[in-house]
């Protein structure tokens, strides 16, 4: 497995767990955004940053810090929660852990994330009719993130979860291309 493969596992891993607790203390949206506030801070600032990544700062250390600025906005056991990924060397998964977590929430209650790619700009009428279509499909109310790639040509393509639906032109095309060099011999 890749090492990035693995940081997406570890994620989902502490994601699940948090999510466990979450719902254990009735406020999985609550925890979900105080976990997603911590992962912008990381991201947003380059201080944060370079201390949490810094080998030469003891992991008590960081601990320490994080726990008086963190004691009296969250709950004792999400502080707990930091603390231990901190412990564990895995204060870098934050970002993912939130994003994973937010991935988890969603699909617990029937919402799913489809990566939608097309090959031109697409008005908000066209990609609310992209997530309707989906959901239709799928069952579940689908959110499209839509991301525009020319060299797609034209049609598009959609991603959820591990699922891929390539409706691209280059596809067709290619589809196409290969059917033609193949000639019956007679």
């Amino acid at each position: 497995m890749s090492s990035t493969g693995q940081g997406e596992t570890v994620a989902r891993n502490y994601a699940e767990t948090l999510l466990t607790l979450g719902r254990r203390a009735d406020d999985a949206v609550g925890w979900g955004r105080m976990l997603r506030q911590i992962a912008n801070a990381i991201s947003g600032d380059p201080t944060l940053l370079r201390f949490l990544d810094s080998p030469r700062i003891a992991s008590e250390q960081k601990s320490s810090v994080l726990s008086k600025a963190l004691s009296d906005r969250v709950p004792r056991l999400f502080l707990k929660f930091v603390v231990t990924l901190v412990h564990n060397r895995r204060q870098m998964l934050i970002p993912a852990i939130a994003d994973e977590y937010d991935t988890l929430l969603d699909a617990s209650n029937g919402i799913v994330h489809a990566k939608v790619t097309v090959a031109r700009e697409i008005a908000d009428a066209e990609r609310d009719s992209i997530g309707a279509q989906l959901s239709k499909v799928v069952g579940k109310t689908v959110v499209p993130h839509v991301s525009v790639d020319a060299s797609i040509l034209g049609g598009v393509i959609v991603r959820m979860g591990d699922t891929v639906m390539d409706g691209s032109l280059r596809r067709r095309l290619g589809t196409l291309r290969r059917r033609m060099m193949v000639r019956p011999v007679g």
